[in-house]
């Protein structure tokens, strides 16, 4: 058969070459390629661990101190870390207190509508009124450091007595609706009457004599 006549029908094809491969196969995968993001995931949740650790840390060293000369050494011991994983975090003093301040102002004003949740209004306040003397007498040992840095303005001016107002209003409008405290009764002067228990006579204060005050004011706010 010449190269340009038709294969006869009764003649079988001659089988067809074998495919070539490439001539080099492809280098396998280096071994955990598809997983380069696990790594990542632990050292995320460590970083938050020691963020939180450090914020704990700083609550009790900070509620602690009395003239505020809080060591930065003293934190990282306390939460069980290195001073350079404090610095990481947190770069500067003022840094730390800023987040403390602003951690512990979500947690007093969010516990209104949580205490509100649990107990009538009027021991909901009662409540919520030694969360926030707890909250006050946290930052006894970093004041200076916030006056300074909200005055410097290295350290963000919180709306502070704005959410705290807004905590004891919904906790006086809750009263009212139920009748068991005051409609009469504007929100800001209950915050004044605190901040005199809190800082009127803080060498005398004890927390019994506190008690006592906070008492004396939920009962004036009774109807």
């Amino acid at each position: 058969m010449t190269a340009t006549e038709p294969p006869s029908p009764d003649r079988p094809h001659p089988p067809a070459p074998p495919a070539q491969g490439p001539a080099h196969p492809p280098a396998p995968a280096p071994q955990g390629a598809g997983h380069r993001s696990a790594p990542g995931r632990p050292a995320r949740a460590d970083a938050r661990r020691n963020r939180e650790r450090l914020l704990a840390a700083a609550r009790a060293v900070f509620a602690a101190a009395e003239d505020g000369t809080v060591p930065l050494e003293g934190v990282a011991r306390a939460a069980g870390v290195g001073i350079g994983t404090l610095y990481r975090h947190f770069p500067t003093r003022e840094a730390l207190v800023e987040a403390v301040y602003g951690a512990e102002l979500d947690e007093v004003t969010a516990s209104a509508d949580t205490l509100l949740a649990e107990l009538a209004p009027p021991a909901a306040l009662r409540a919520w009124m030694d969360r926030y003397a707890a909250f006050v007498a946290a930052k006894r040992g970093v004041m200076g450091t916030l006056r300074a840095g909200w005055a410097a303005g290295t350290i963000a001016t919180p709306a502070t007595r704005e959410r705290l107002t807004a905590a004891i209003a919904s906790l006086l409008a809750a009263g009212a609706e139920a009748g068991s405290l005051r409609a009469d009764v504007e929100p800001d002067d209950i915050l004044s009457m605190l901040l005199g228990v809190f800082f009127g006579a803080p060498a005398e204060n004890t927390p019994e004599r506190t008690g006592r005050l906070l008492d004396l004011i939920v009962a004036a706010l009774r109807p």
